[in-house]
């Protein structure tokens, strides 16, 4: 899983820290993404703008994104079973820097290696932890996003990218995703195939899967 922490706290180093990370989407021929999320511009701590723009999938990962998971799942010991591709978190920063205005940006990835993790006991303990933790981590979203996204009044769900039926952590700022309803559906269905292995999730798809 590529982490969502890594632009928490936005500037000029986690704009080109999305550089690093990204997922080289520009220029893709194919479909739209299946949803997609604007944010607002915020101020930035070095006096900078930045916008924060989510694609969102689920699409197969590619060739590196499964190769990628499969040394991660080997070095845990386990084996991989499927890849997701959940999104792509892209940010668009305008400032200073040397006294000369700038510009930087960049995308990065935000995929869930499918091991075979095993299931556990406490699923609903833990979304006791997470709907207490809510309201506060939606706040820290604001801080460094702008406000949580919400369609016709009502706020988005978070997702766990690391899922709580195989341990995922609750509450941590890595592991929590704003998405769009219909599209939180779709991820709640797809991620019972991706641990089954076989299938798409785990057969690598295109390195540029959706358009702007």
């Amino acid at each position: 899983m590529t982490s969502i922490g890594a632009v928490r706290g936005a500037g000029v180093a986690a704009v080109l820290a999305l550089v690093g990370c990204g997922s080289a989407t520009v220029g893709a021929v194919g479909k739209p993404a299946a949803g997609k999320w604007v944010g607002p511009v915020v101020t930035t701590p070095d006096g900078g703008q930045l916008r924060t723009t989510i694609y969102y999938g689920p699409w197969q990962c590619s060739a590196a994104f499964m190769s990628r998971c499969e040394s991660k799942c080997a070095g845990q010991g386990r084996a991989l079973m499927g890849c997701i591709w959940l999104a792509d978190i892209k940010g668009d920063w305008q400032g200073r820097y040397l006294f000369m205005p700038a510009a930087a940006g960049g995308r990065m990835a935000i995929t869930h290696c499918c091991c075979d993790y095993p299931t556990i006991s406490n699923t609903s303990q833990q979304r006791r932890v997470w709907n207490r933790a809510r309201d506060g981590f939606r706040e820290a979203w604001a801080e460094d996003f702008g406000a949580w996204p919400q369609s016709g009044g009502a706020l988005w769900e978070g997702h766990h990218i690391f899922d709580l039926w195989h341990g995922g952590p609750p509450t941590a700022p890595n592991n929590v995703l704003p998405v769009p309803p219909d599209i939180h559906q779709v991820l709640n269905q797809q991620y019972p195939a991706c641990y089954s292995g076989g299938g798409q999730w785990s057969t690598p798809g295109p390195a540029r899967p959706y358009v702007d």
